[in-house]
């Protein structure tokens, strides 16, 4: 509750800059946690090179 009553003592551009920041920094961390989250993994690259590898061997059945 202290910490609501000092907020409020602020000015105006100052309780604007604080908000703008911790919103900057709330986006970021969302932003790295999922890059951090989605590049741990390869599965979607393997299965890619797995498709291109089997797509090769029908192409290459149906030359011959």
């Amino acid at each position: 509750m202290a910490g609501f009553l000092s907020f409020n003592n602020l000015a105006p551009k100052t309780k604007n800059i604080v908000v703008a920041g911790g919103l900057t920094s709330f986006v970021f961390g969302v932003y790295f946690y999922t890059m951090r989250a989605v590049g741990g993994t390869d599965e979607l690259q393997v299965a890619i090179d797995k498709f291109e590898a089997e797509k090769g061997k029908s192409e290459t059945e149906v030359k011959v």
